[in-house]
């Protein structure tokens, strides 16, 4: 019989889509539905997500639980992928405007820890096989902190002895509530109990499932090394240390059916590693959309990401004149931290000719920007995995990136050595400062002249396989282990 596995999350693309995690949830559980394994997916009844799943019946309703008097179970297919997918129909704490997060206005709502509560809640109870008697898994799969209590509610159930896997997508976001919060969510509290929820005060969501999963891992190698330590481990750093073997690193992977320009319906022209017209049919295209000059020549460089400090996009305005004197162009698209945002509204409104800034999100803009842009900036300060690099290479757009976590993973500096060796697949640096970012700015214009050279540069990236097949592999064998 095939291994059955409930992977646990917020959020997934297309349906709800706020960050790489959507992108994740979609594609890891496709990718182990093809090895064979029995894949379902646990989500909460926010409007999108019960809007896009088809065939949509009901499979028990309960209440009160969590503040919200009727709660139904549902069960459909996800539109893209097939696969089944649970959801949690509780209007009274999902079906509300923002994102699954954050009201209209920017806050985090009063009563998230009761809203993500539930959904580790429910993960639980499918576990003991009493919410749906006709599948329970073997390994219940938690993403982030939003999932993170189905580990510790799992693990408060003496009679369970599911496994549990929970995976850190980004340690920055701990889940953190005011310790009192405990009594909504009918958790034990005293004595160990308390110390494995306690962090510095306040209820964590993240450090109860560090605790609780019987496997801990996170989204690359190097970033699993990093988090054990001080500057990259959020003050969870020594619970980490003690994980021990408990803890790993899975690379992310790419999902080529939705990230290819050889398939990629968004963009103006198809292109491929050896047919490379239809990328310069698409730079022309995108710098005639935001008003450029349509110059060959000039390098267009891309912000596909959140506006904040995390992201390093203070680095690329403090970079922003070595980029202009080069005669580059900068599109940026995304949404974050006030102060850069305006920041990049006051740069756009002082050179409309060379930087253009879209504020919000739009998928098919995002791939059109990735398949005209040159390069790519991720000049982050920590980064657990990424994708826009890894999508960035199959579009032949070289990424710029810091040397952290899943960045230093996959993107191989294009120095000298490197080329000659056929390994480089873009750029580098190591401090998080505009100076550093300037100077590789400066140094990669002067190889973007290099026609052939780029090309191979380029060849190498678009030719790496970053396919979720290897990661799902790994992934088995981690179940399996537990």
């Amino acid at each position: 019989m095939a291994l059955r596995i409930l992977h646990v999350a917020a959020e997934i693309y297309p349906l709800l889509k706020t960050g790489g995690l959507a992108d994740v949830v979609a594609a890891l559980p496709a990718a182990l539905a093809a090895r064979g394994l029995d894949t379902r997916i646990l989500l909460p009844g926010l409007p999108a997500v019960l809007n896009g799943l088809v065939d949509l019946r009901r499979l028990i309703r309960f209440g009160p639980a969590f503040g919200a008097a009727i709660v139904t179970l549902r069960l459909g297919r996800l539109p893209e992928s097939g696969l089944l997918a649970y959801v949690i129909d509780a209007p009274f704490l999902y079906r509300r405007d923002g994102n699954p997060y954050l009201g209209p206005d920017g806050r985090d709502w009063s009563d998230n820890h009761r809203r993500f509560a539930l959904l580790g809640w429910v993960a639980a109870h499918l576990a003991t096989g009493e919410l749906d008697r006709h599948w329970q898994p073997e390994v219940v799969h938690a993403h982030d902190w939003h999932a993170g209590l189905a580990p510790t509610y799992i693990a408060q159930n003496p009679a369970l002895n599911t496994a549990t896997v929970f995976t850190i997508h980004n340690l920055a976001f701990r889940g953190l509530f005011p310790l009192d919060h405990h009594t909504d969510l009918g958790l034990l509290i005293s004595g160990a109990a308390q110390s494995a929820l306690e962090f510095h005060g306040q209820l964590s969501f993240m450090k109860s499932a560090l605790v609780h999963a019987k496997r801990v891992n996170t989204v690359s190698p190097s970033y699993a090394r990093e988090i054990c330590t001080p500057e990259f481990g959020w003050g969870l750093e020594g619970l980490l240390r003690d994980r021990g073997s408990h803890l790993s690193g899975i690379l992310n992977g790419v999902d080529y059916s939705v990230w290819d320009p050889v398939t990629d319906t968004a963009l103006p022209a198809s292109y491929s590693a050896d047919h490379l017209h239809g990328k310069e049919v698409c730079k022309h295209k995108l710098q005639s959309t935001l008003g450029f000059a349509q110059r060959s020549q000039a390098p267009l460089f891309a912000v596909i990401s959140r506006l904040t400090a995390q992201k390093g996009m203070d680095l690329v305005l403090g970079a922003l004149p070595a980029l202009r004197a080069e005669g580059a162009q900068l599109v940026v698209i995304g949404s974050g931290e006030a102060e850069i945002e305006a920041g990049f509204r006051a740069a756009a409104a002082t050179y409309p000719d060379s930087v253009s800034v879209h504020l919000g999100y739009d998928e098919a803009l995002s791939h059109r920007i990735l398949a005209g842009s040159d390069i790519l900036l991720v000049p982050s300060r920590f980064e657990p995995c990424g994708l826009t690099q890894l999508y960035a290479l199959r579009y032949g757009t070289l990424p710029m990136v810091r040397r952290v976590g899943g960045l230093a993973d996959t993107v191989i500096d294009a120095t000298a050595e490197n080329i000659k060796l056929g390994t480089a697949n873009g750029f580098v640096f190591n401090d998080a400062r505009s100076r550093a970012l300037a100077a590789r700015i400066t140094e990669a214009c002067a190889q973007f002249r290099e026609h052939a050279l780029w090309r191979k540069i380029q060849r190498r990236g678009m030719l790496q396989d970053f396919s979720w097949a290897d990661s799902a592999v790994r992934y088995e064998a981690l179940y399996r282990s537990i």
